[in-house]
């Protein structure tokens, strides 16, 4: 996440999801952009997942480190019970949201 964050607006990410919340801010998931960030409570945490919105209630993630990326959609049961919030990082260009597929 921490590479496509980096090449994409040109921030460097903390490592834990934790600390990524706090470099954002909170975002209502009725008005969630391209680029934004989402969180998932699969670990005890609200924290404990964090991936990438594209649009259409879909987001790309590692499902575990080394893992490969994929696709997901949030309102598979699976994701939407664990879905805690979504956040948009601090200095994220719109720009850059408008440029990934909705």
């Amino acid at each position: 996440m921490g590479f496509v964050v980096n090449k994409a607006v040109g921030l460097k990410l903390p490592r834990t999801t934790t600390d990524i919340g706090v470099r954002s801010y909170r975002v209502e998931r009725s008005a969630l952009a391209a680029g934004n960030l989402v969180f998932f409570n699969t670990l005890g945490d609200p924290h404990s997942h964090v991936g990438i919105y594209v649009g259409r209630d879909r987001f790309m993630h590692a499902p575990k480190a080394g893992g490969t990326v994929r696709l997901e959609d949030m309102t598979k049961s699976y994701w939407a019970d664990r879905f805690t919030e979504a956040r948009r990082l601090v200095g994220q260009a719109d720009s850059v949201a408008a440029s990934y597929p909705r």
